[in-house]
C-alpha cells in the first residue's frame, strides 16, 4: 500500500482506535515504531502492556470511557 492510500481513523466503544491504511507512528523521542500490518489498534484505556498499541487490557479490566467519541 503507498503512502497516498486512504486512511481512517475509527473510536470503538469503550476500546481502542482501530486505525486503517499505511501510517506512520513515532514514539515521544521521536523513533519510529515498526508497523507491518494494514490494520492496527491504538491504546485509549492507558493499561496495555504494549503500548501505544491495544493488547485487550480495556475488556480484561471492564474499561468504560469517560466520554463517547463515536
Amino acid at each position: 500500500m503507498d503512502r497516498e492510500a486512504k486512511v481512517s481513523i475509527q473510536p470503538t466503544k469503550n476500546g481502542p482506535y482501530i486505525i486503517r491504511g499505511n501510517v506512520q507512528i513515532t514514539d515521544s523521542e521521536g523513533n519510529e515504531l515498526d508497523v507491518q500490518k494494514a490494520v492496527i489498534a491504538l491504546c485509549r484505556c492507558g493499561n496495555s502492556s504494549n503500548k501505544p498499541f491495544c493488547d485487550g487490557t480495556h475488556a480484561r479490566m471492564g474499561w468504560q470511557e469517560s466520554a463517547s467519541v463515536t
